[in-house]
């Protein structure tokens, strides 16, 4: 369940790439969990493109927003 959060874009693109970097760096284990394979397929079916990857939806990416929600809180 996603919750919609007005995340500034481009704070939204840097958490993704984070996530996605963190993926990478865990190895192919990583890519095989559900939140590895979705990150992946968003990623590649829409080839990089932010106005389509999960990210732009109305609710949102679940991975982003719960990332940006801990951002906020340990402010």
């Amino acid at each position: 369940m996603t919750i919609k959060q007005n995340i500034p874009r481009e704070i939204a693109v840097k958490l993704c790439d984070e996530i996605r970097g963190e993926h990478k760096q865990r190895g192919w284990i990583s890519w095989f969990s559900i939140w590895g394979l979705n990150c992946w397929g968003c990623y590649k079916f829409t080839k990089g493109d932010t106005g389509k990857m999960c990210l732009s939806n109305e609710g949102g990416c679940a991975q982003v927003n719960k990332r940006y929600k801990l951002h906020e809180r340990h402010k």
